[in-house]
């Protein structure tokens, strides 16, 4: 479907201070859901119909929290791995569900079988791109290997008080709350001070040629906006509450690297020492045990400096000795060891993640491949990172090859401007007073992209996350509490309405 979006009359039905006094009344049965029970039955229906009269006002209610569920589960049965994608069905479904709202949504396609979406909210009958508001998630997931699950990952099963599946945090369950805040305000009519634009995007997993790279090519006047709010950022939880909200300005750039190792190939009975195999395992050896020296970023040095006094007082004293010259070197080297993901805050990292060599199990292959996954820290390169390897590596018969297709440095988001400060506020609040710290993430998102075409981008998954449950991400049995969905989907509305709907 190619057609434009619908130019709406939005009437305002209630000044916003009516608006958030209602945003409160409809947080506390949440909130009560999320401490003392298991969330929403498993066998609410999905898509309960409402009337008109019935519909919430701008923020989170318990009916559209089960609404979300529903999509939510619908969108982990429809299998968008990527590769190959297909997240056409995908997009049909969301257009669908927003043409039951009375919206006119387009599908955008940027290849065969796989396609984008969008929808608009306006403020006025002239759009105005330097104010509008852009929530984005995208369609497509990694891959999963069924056998190593103990539930489908493609089967949207809600056990325990939990859903589980492939997409639940990266990044179906922010697709189904950017639908319910999307939804939460074309049913309130609340009147608009900017436009609100929903989008769906797909090829985030391998920033191919069906990306928001190539989709911004194709449609960039579909969703042109000053700000926008996307995954990249965490509710981070610690002994059962939350501890701080990462609230992502910063991203690591993703590369990946080709090892090519080259030997003589012949009969495996006759070995001999100039295997390629051998060279490839010699040199993926030596780049696993490497570790790139710790260089700190202006993002990264704030979010220590907040965190610290949050953390025990052994990491705590740590973490305000990062960047000393006397006990620098040594709390670098805690800090990095208490947790991958400061570890990967604070350097470049290279981690092998594919190894291929060989046809046939008695010959000897004359070349064998490995992937290394690099994430450069902002203003660092990868011609910097080959050039080290190969130092490293010192073998003639073993190259380093860059692919195609890396990430591009993007400017860190604003800490200055009214959204950031509308996002800070309203999670610290919604969250029991927890602070928002400015957070780097080591993961690559679509906010890159945005960034690079000026647009302040912040990401935030808006549900609270256990430990356990981030290591899911990418991992098996992926899987969301239902109990922090329903908060992240009431937090992420009032966000939403509070920066965009008139005081």
């Amino acid at each position: 479907m190619n057609c434009r979006p619908r130019v709406w009359k939005l009437v305002p039905l209630l000044p916003i201070a009516g608006l958030l006094a209602l945003f409160l009344a409809a947080a506390a049965p949440l909130w009560a859901q999320a401490v003392t029970g298991p969330g929403i039955p498993a066998n609410t229906p999905p898509n309960r119909p409402m009337s008109p009269a019935a519909a919430p006002q701008v923020g989170g209610t318990t009916v559209l929290a089960q609404e979300a569920q529903g999509w939510l589960t619908d969108l982990i049965k429809i299998n968008t791995s990527n590769p190959p994608g297909g997240e056409e069905p995908a997009a049909k479904y969301v257009a669908a569900v927003l043409q039951k709202e009375g919206l006119t949504p387009e599908i955008l396609e940027i290849a065969p079988g796989r396609s984008a979406v969008v929808a608009r909210l306006r403020s006025a009958a002239m759009a105005d791109p330097s104010k509008a508001l852009l929530l984005v998630a995208h369609l497509d997931v990694v891959p999963a290997d069924k056998s190593r699950w103990t539930v489908d990952p493609f089967g949207g099963v809600v056990k325990d008080g939990y859903i589980y599946g492939r997409g639940t945090i990266d990044d179906k369950g922010m697709l189904a709350a950017n639908l319910a805040a999307f939804i939460a305000l074309k049913r309130s009519a609340a009147r608009l001070n900017r436009d609100v634009i929903f989008l769906a995007t797909a090829d985030e997993e391998t920033s191919g040629d069906a990306s928001i790279r190539v989709l911004a090519l194709k449609y960039w006047d579909k969703f042109a906006a000053g700000f926008a709010i996307n995954e990249g950022g965490n509710v981070f939880m610690k002994n059962g509450r939350v501890q701080y909200i990462g609230l992502q300005v910063s991203e690591k750039v993703a590369s990946n690297i080709t090892v090519i190792a080259k030997g003589a190939a012949g009969h495996a009975s006759q070995p001999t020492k100039d295997n390629a195999v051998v060279h490839l395992a010699a040199a993926v050896n030596n780049i696993g045990n490497y570790t790139a020296p710790v260089r700190f970023t202006s993002v990264v040095r704030r979010y220590f400096e907040g965190l610290a006094p949050l953390e025990d007082d052994e990491i705590g004293k740590w973490m305000r000795s990062l960047d000393t010259p006397d006990r620098g070197e040594h709390a670098q080297r805690v800090i990095s060891d208490a947790s991958p993901l400061w570890n990967a805050m604070l350097r470049d990292t290279i981690a092998p993640t594919m190894l291929n060599a060989g046809s046939a199990r008695n010959v000897i292959p004359g070349e064998a491949r490995a992937n290394l996954n690099v994430r450069l820290l902002p203003g660092d390169t990868i011609n910097t990172v080959v050039s080290d390897l190969e130092k490293l590596v010192n073998d003639p018969q073993v190259r380093l090859e860059v692919l195609p297709n890396a990430g591009l440095a993007a400017p860190d988001s604003s800490l200055e401007n009214d959204f950031y400060a509308t996002i800070g506020r309203v999670a610290t609040r919604e969250f029991g007073g927890a602070p928002t710290l400015p957070f780097q993430s080591t993961w690559a998102t679509d906010s890159s992209q945005l960034r690079l075409h000026n647009v302040q981008a912040y990401g935030l998954v808006p549900f609270p996350l256990s430990d356990e449950d981030l290591k899911r991400m990418h991992g098996d049995d992926e899987r969301i509490p239902i109990t922090s969905f329903v908060k992240g989907v009431d937090v992420l509305t009032k966000i939403v309405a509070e920066f965009a709907a008139t005081r």
